[in-house]
């Protein structure tokens, strides 16, 4: 038996880095899963075939999370194809890394539509399925370090990485008497699309992974098993936290 046997979980931004990993890792430990994703078609389907090998169900449905239709649809389509949503995470974002003084309104305003608008929208639309079916369930946002930290050239990314981690904690408040837990991770520097070509020089590589205690940048499945643990029943008394997940980066302040 694995720690999310019989569940069904959603995750936004699924079919690439740490949705992907965390999708994987949730049909091995016995959840059938709905992505949500927006780019590749084939990269998404390979993801549904990676699980279905695993012996779940697997369903990806297209859509950009920026639109608050986006959220409802997702839901909806997951509940057509796979009867009910147990666990969701808010996982999809971008970081297109600008520097401050001269931030272009669009850069700004699209990622904050997707990181922030996009989590409380899709947030929302699987919380409201989960009170409809009445027997609790589970939400974990993908935050980040950058909740807690600054960055020169994230001024638009790190308020709102900071305001999913406070939706979070709010909705654990409005939504505990559902029996809906709600948690976030706080990743540190991991290796994906996000920072591919921010960490594309070896010697900047090499200087990030050195200031970590566990001495290596974070890789996507280093998230899932912390998020598949909040999801399941082993974390039942855990909600409103937040879990930094950066090999001890935060702490290595001297």
């Amino acid at each position: 038996m694995g720690l999310l046997e019989g569940k069904t979980l959603l995750v936004t931004g699924g079919s690439a880095g740490i949705g992907r990993a965390t999708a994987i890792e949730a049909a091995r430990q016995g959840a059938n899963v709905a992505i949500n994703y927006i780019g590749d078609d084939s990269i998404a389907q390979s993801c549904v075939q990676q699980i279905e090998a695993l012996g779940r169900k697997a369903i990806a449905i297209k859509g950009d999370v920026a639109e608050p239709e986006t959220a409802k649809n997702f839901v909806n389509s997951a509940v057509n194809a796979l009867g009910r949503v147990d666990i969701f995470v808010s996982n999809a974002g971008i970081c297109p890394f600008h520097a401050f003084l001269d931030m272009p309104v669009e850069t700004f305003e699209r990622t904050m539509r997707v990181n922030l608008h996009g989590a409380y929208w899709m947030v929302q639309a699987a919380a409201n399925q989960m009170v409809a079916q009445g027997d609790g369930g589970a939400i974990v946002a993908v935050s980040s370090i950058s909740a807690l930290v600054g960055g020169e050239y994230q001024t638009h990314y790190t308020p709102t990485k900071a305001g999913v981690h406070s939706l979070m904690q709010s909705a654990a408040i409005a939504l505990g008497r559902h029996g809906i837990r709600c948690n976030s991770v706080l990743p540190g520097t991991i290796l994906t699309d996000i920072n591919k070509e921010d960490l594309a020089d070896p010697e900047k590589r090499a200087r990030m992974a050195a200031r970590i205690p566990l001495g290596r940048l974070g890789e996507p499945e280093d998230l899932a098993g912390p998020i598949v643990f909040l999801a399941s029943d082993m974390a039942r008394y855990v909600s409103g936290a937040a879990l930094l997940v950066d090999g001890g980066a935060l702490v290595n302040l001297q």
